[in-house]
């Protein structure tokens, strides 16, 4: 089987933190926040703080066929198309040099919910009175009948936006979209690395998206209890830090285009960097609530570190999932102490998603940009809002400021309620 060696050449983020990658690294630097207050009538003042897209590029030159399709597009749909094409236009790609059966596509939404279909709402809002709390399924059905679209069915398909992005660049290739929970973002990655790795394709386009802003998983996160209560305002989301207690949600999208190094370098393309190893791990967790298993992040390190031929001391940084939660980020901090035997370890730490809200699939991709940004400006992020530790978590090198680096590589873990956690090893040579 051929195992060629696939090269990052195009990347696009838009969130609440910039519309583009530029937007998005210039803010991080100087350690801002997507996140922001929203007042509204009837919701509790900690679900009207989350990370909205100010403004973000939709291409207008769309072709008549495909411009009545847009309409099926929810807002997180439409912040990955963004995403991937900057993403395209950031490879400098003349793209009708690869023939359309050698373009591979991959979605991952993270959204098995159909927590964005928005077409729902009028009827939810009149089947709770507006309080989001006990359904009268009577006035759900009734205010169904009279207020949703019909063209709900077609709203509602998991994978418009491939179909959509598809269409639009040509992309005919292998392909799939994959909707659940957060890791499926690296999960997307590796079938689109793998893709071009054994020769099934010649280009590939990984893609993002997420929204976490309105009514429906606002609730839904809510009543899960991992949502933070906001106490400091836009400064609550605090991965690692001992008084954290939950995230704070957003919305965005993120794409990498990827394509055979022989391929970027045959036309002069800059390569960003690569993706040079995957790991999966799965645990399920003997509690029938929502927690991480207590070993599957430690087991999902120790694989992919095996596979590199490496440790983590020689990495510039590891990025975290960092989701604020208490039991989740314990899980990840708990998981490098082991991993360096109790010994006071050298790895620094650090979240993004504080810079930007919790967006789900989007983060995934999101963070390895962000991340390879970091490591090719030899800077370590700061973590956002991080104040203090626990007592046992002291010995960590997490830090709220940036810091230098002279390493060209960097780790990116994803965790999903359920035992899933998934990595990737991201460097810039």
């Amino acid at each position: 089987m051929s195992n060629r060696e696939v090269v990052i050449t195009g990347m696009g983020i838009v969130t609440p933190l910039g519309k583009n990658v530029k937007e998005n690294w210039e803010n991080l630097k100087a350690m801002k926040t997507g996140i922001a207050y929203f007042p509204e009538d009837g919701l509790p003042e900690y679900l009207q703080y989350y990370g909205k897209v100010a403004e973000f590029d939709i291409p207008e030159n769309i072709h008549p066929k495909l411009l009545s399709q847009r309409k099926f597009l929810n807002r997180g749909s439409l912040l990955g198309f963004s995403s991937a094409c900057e993403a395209l236009t950031h490879s400098e790609i003349n793209i009708s040099d690869v023939p359309p059966e050698r373009r591979a596509l991959y979605i991952a939404s993270g959204d098995f919910s159909q927590i964005d279909s928005h077409f729902m709402y009028p009827a939810i809002k009149d089947g709770t009175d507006n309080k989001w709390q006990k359904m009268d399924f009577e006035k759900l059905n009734s205010s169904a009948l009279n207020k949703v679209n019909p063209f709900f069915l077609l709203q509602s398909i998991a994978n418009n936006l491939f179909s959509f992005l598809s269409a639009y660049f040509e992309f005919m290739g292998p392909n799939t979209t994959l909707a659940s929970l957060s890791p499926c973002g690296i999960h997307a990655l590796e079938l689109a690395h793998r893709s071009i790795a054994h020769n099934e394709a010649d280009v590939a386009l990984a893609v993002g998206c997420g929204n976490w802003i309105t009514e429906v998983p606002l609730q839904e996160l809510h009543g899960l209890g991992i949502l933070s209560k906001c106490k400091n305002g836009i400064s609550s989301f605090k991965p690692f830090d001992k008084n954290r207690d939950g995230f704070i949600t957003g919305e965005g999208g993120a794409a990498i285009f990827l394509e055979s190094a022989d391929a970027a370098n045959h036309r002069g393309a800059e390569i960003l960097g690569k993706l040079s190893k995957f790991e999966n791990c799965f645990e399920p967790s003997p509690d029938p609530g929502l927690t991480v298993t207590p070993n599957i992040i430690k087991r999902n390190i120790e694989m992919i570190m095996k596979e590199a031929d490496s440790c983590i001391n020689d990495l510039a940084f590891i990025s975290l999932h960092g989701s604020g939660t208490k039991k989740g980020d314990a899980s990840e901090l708990s998981s490098i102490i082991k991993i360096s035997n109790n010994k006071k370890p050298e790895i620094p730490i650090c979240g993004f998603k504080s810079y930007t809200g919790h967006i789900g699939a989007a983060s995934d991709v999101g963070e390895i940009i962000l991340g390879l940004k970091s490591v090719t400006d030899r800077m370590i992020p700061a973590t956002l809002n991080f104040e203090k530790a626990e007592k046992e978590f002291l010995k960590l090198n997490i830090s709220n400021s940036h810091q230098s680096c002279d390493k060209d590589r960097f780790l990116s873990i994803s965790y999903g309620i359920g035992g899933q956690s998934t990595s990737v090893l991201v460097e810039t040579k």
